[in-house]
């Protein structure tokens, strides 16, 4: 019996083992610490924001994730994930997890 993964789930793990060997060979500054992820958000200025990865859990982060997926595939312009909405609406998303 398989065990099937959704492909968010799938999406979303590609893109932290990319991240984790990104942050892995950058500077101490940028470390992010275990149980967190650090995305960058905006529009035209991108801002860094750490976040824990339970959020990946929620639907409204995998929405964004989906449509980071779509914009910008695997390849993100900042070198880390790179989430392609407002900073006020990903701020207003967010306070809604905790």
């Amino acid at each position: 019996m398989a065990i099937r993964i959704p492909r968010v789930l799938q999406s979303s793990r590609q893109i932290l083992r990319q991240a984790k060997l990104l942050s892995s060979s950058s500077s101490s500054s940028l470390d992010v610490p275990k149980g967190y992820l650090a995305v960058y958000v905006g529009e035209q200025k991108m801002k860094r924001f750490v976040v824990p990865v339970s959020y990946l859990n929620q639907p409204s982060f995998q929405d964004l994730l989906r449509k980071a997926e779509e914009e910008f595939g695997f390849d993100h312009p900042m070198g880390g994930l790179t989430i392609p909405c407002s900073e006020e609406i990903f701020i207003e998303l967010a306070s809604r997890f905790n």
